[in-house]
């Protein structure tokens, strides 16, 4: 049951169910105490000890009940079991004692172990066997669909195939229709076992699945992304945003103080002979973030600029000092809506105000100006997505200039490609020129890494 229970912990992992060592090492505690006799309360213990969340709660559900779920062989025919019935009464009982005794004059030539269970029709011993050569040709280690041929076979083996096989070429010459009863339980048994292979692939291959679905949206172009496929994005956007928040959303003390300063250590311990019960740290300077994001969500960018927006709530939540904006043809500040409503809320709120219309770079470097240049310290970090089309309107770069002269850095994150910048109404090569960091943002992938870069220059 150990083993079993560390395969149940193992699938659900991959059904997004958080297990840490020592939640295992709880239900695995609360197994002991409750036995595993009574199924509905076997179940109930593992979802008390390892579920924290409502929707953890019914995927561990889901995977209990697919996971202690037992394919069993179908039974034969009536019709099929009474004409077997008959020739067994003709020629021999159906038993697995007599059924060693098939091939008369050879009784030391009896049925191997796999025919005498499969002769028996024992269903429980037959799912006994199933789970143990389960576990001997490491199920749980099944990955993709490609797969099923190769564990069916690794499972059948592991039960003995090889002897059945020798069993049926002996029955076919000496007894043709107990070897045609044995056969059509072999085939059985063959579906019992793609039955379990399917309920392995379903437990232990979903986490693998998911990876690798993530792994393609993530090198997937955001412009290109398939309307079936938006929701997925959105759902890995917001795992990236996670991350973020995880891993820088609070600089650890043991970094901000520095190193030991020996020399005022030991002048500010001089009363006492030079016992330190006072320390002092050489405490080093960063900066306070300053971050201004300016978003660029027109028609030309619609099918990015969703992306653009749920990375810049991330960085809300990430960096106290952020300013957002949000332009097409004319800019405004959505600072507020972004720190206050949910991503979803947020974006619907800034697209129906400013979203999808005709983009000009010139006229929103204006509003920004005009307004807000007062935003903008020798600390600021200035961060423009957008793909710099102007539609052939004054680009204005040389209001791009003074913001750049103003603050600390200015990135640019454009999710064209790199062989599309300067062609028809791009504006990029004008703007780079102004620019710290010009990077491509054409995936999620990319856009994490930019993202990322930016707000560990703080930590």
């Amino acid at each position: 049951m150990r083993e079993n229970l560390h395969r149940f912990f193992r699938a659900a992992r991959g059904a997004g169910v958080h297990v840490s060592p020592a939640e295992s090492i709880d239900a695995m505690r609360a197994v002991a105490q409750v036995g595993i006799s009574d199924r509905a309360v076997l179940r109930d213990a593992l979802l008390l000890t390892l579920a924290k969340s409502q929707d953890e709660k019914l995927a561990l559900g889901d995977c209990f009940d697919l996971f202690f779920s037992q394919p069993e062989p179908r039974q034969e025919q009536p019709e099929a079991a009474g004409e077997d019935d008959a020739a067994q009464g003709e020629d021999q009982p159906p038993s697995a004692g007599s059924a060693s005794e098939a091939g008369e004059g050879q009784p030391s030539q009896g049925l191997g172990p796999l025919a005498q269970m499969l002769l028996s029709q024992d269903r429980n011993a037959i799912a006994a066997a199933i789970a143990s050569a389960s576990g001997a040709a490491s199920l749980s280690d099944i990955r993709y669909s490609t797969q099923r041929g190769i564990f069916s076979s690794r499972i059948l083996d592991a039960m003995g195939l090889q002897r059945l096989r020798d069993d049926l070429d002996q029955l076919t010459a000496t007894n043709p229709s107990l070897a045609e009863r044995l056969r059509a339980a072999l085939d059985a048994l063959r579906e019992a076992v793609r039955d379990t292979v399917s309920q392995g692939l379903a437990l232990y291959a979903r986490e693998e699945a998911e990876n690798l679905r993530n792994e393609i949206l993530r090198n997937a172009p955001l412009a290109r992304i398939e309307r079936r496929q938006v929701a997925e994005m959105r759902a890995l956007i917001r795992q990236i945003a996670r991350r973020l928040r995880e891993r820088y959303s609070k600089p650890r003390k043991r970094q901000r103080r520095g190193h030991l300063d020996v020399r005022r250590t030991l002048r500010r311990n001089a009363a006492w002979g030079g016992v330190p019960f006072l320390t002092a740290w050489k405490r080093k300077h960063r900066d306070r973030p300053k971050i201004v994001a300016l978003c660029d969500v027109s028609g030309s960018v619609a099918q990015v600029s969703d992306f653009f927006l749920l990375l810049i709530h991330s960085l809300h939540e990430v960096v106290d000092d952020v300013r957002s904006f949000a332009f097409s043809s004319h800019l405004i500040e959505v600072s507020e809506i972004l720190e206050t409503k949910s991503p979803e809320e947020a974006m619907s709120e800034i697209m129906s105000k400013v979203g999808f219309g005709s983009s000009d770079y010139g006229a929103s470097l204006v509003d920004f100006e005009k307004e807000f240049m007062s935003a903008l310290t020798p600390q600021t970090t200035v961060i423009v997505l957008g793909d710099a089309r102007s539609n052939n309107l004054d680009p204005r770069a040389d209001i791009l200039r003074r913001i750049s002269e103003r603050s600390k850095r200015l990135v640019w994150l454009n999710p064209e490609g790199r062989l599309a910048w300067g062609f028809g109404d791009s504006e990029m090569p004008r703007y780079a020129t102004f620019c710290s960091v010009v990077r491509q943002c054409a995936t999620a992938q990319q856009l994490e890494r930019a993202v990322s870069d930016i707000v560990a220059t703080y930590q």
